[in-house]
């Protein structure tokens, strides 16, 4: 019956968004490029209750994701993305949150904020896996 309420239309997570990951280095003399990890489009489609479908991908790359979203305080998505890049596997697990609002903000873009893995390694074992970095997107 919930299903059967639920608006795909009221789900925050669904429609085009900017994305970036980051390296967690905590040296402060990094050049803030350095820290890029990842960049691209994420879009989120719309799909039944509860559940997460789409692309996360830039030129030369794609990743086809799956997994759910939880609505609450705050909103939660986890999806895993799964792609052939340049003859080899890519997986990669994500999960992130809805920002919340600020009551005072002005010109504010709705963001997720998050944490990535590397599933599995990838590049002849030099992109290992277990890697973590840190993602955000916000929408176009």
């Amino acid at each position: 019956q919930a299903e059967e309420r639920f608006n795909m239309n009221d789900n925050p997570f669904v429609g085009d968004w900017t994305y970036r990951s980051f390296l967690r280095n905590p040296d402060l003399s990094v050049e803030f490029n350095a820290l890029r990890f990842g960049a691209g489009n994420l879009k989120i489609i719309a799909s039944p209750f509860g559940t997460v479908q789409g692309t996360l991908g830039d030129t030369g790359w794609s990743l086809d994701l799956t997994g759910h979203c939880s609505f609450g305080n705050p909103n939660q998505i986890r999806f895993q993305g799964k792609g052939v890049i340049s003859g080899e596997e890519w997986i990669y697990d994500y999960l992130g949150y809805l920002t919340p609002s600020w009551p005072n903000g002005i010109e504010e873009v709705p963001s997720i904020a998050g944490t990535i893995v590397r599933t599995i390694s990838h590049s002849n074992g030099q992109a290992k896996a277990g890697f973590v970095a840190s993602w955000i997107a916000v929408r176009q």
